[in-house]
């Protein structure tokens, strides 16, 4: 009987696969974890390390008990300076500097396609 003929060897096999990736994913993200904790002294550092090296599956269930809600909050505030960042670039990209506005505004005047009130009100708006 071959390998793919029962269906409980491909299970099993799948289960084996999962179980395999889940766990390496756990480890790099201990291992980022325990590089990016600044309050971490480098001692505690390489201890962490030496026992993800030889330990490895104690070690991930302990540190993610232990500093399982620090690795959480640390995760959160990298998250939201990630996006502020993303905003604030796109806000910087998508919108014209002031001098921009002033000069299409007074464009728009010289054309007529424009008041002098709304050109003022324009001009009012971008400088503040």
């Amino acid at each position: 009987m071959s390998f793919w003929e029962n269906f409980w060897d491909i299970f099993w096999w799948f289960f084996i696969v999962y179980a395999l990736f889940a766990f390496l994913y756990a480890l790099f993200i201990v291992i980022a974890d325990v590089f990016r904790d600044h309050e971490l002294s480098g001692w505690w550092k390489a201890i962490w390390i030496i026992f993800l090296a030889f330990v490895p599956f104690l070690t991930l269930l302990v540190y993610m008990i232990a500093r399982g809600k620090g690795m959480a909050e640390r995760s959160m505030q990298r998250a939201r300076r990630d996006q502020e960042a993303a905003d604030s670039y796109i806000r910087e990209v998508a919108t014209a500097s002031p001098t921009e506005e002033i000069a299409k505004a007074k464009a728009l005047l010289d054309a007529g396609t424009i008041s002098p009130d709304e050109f003022q009100r324009i001009k009012a708006r971008v400088t503040t």
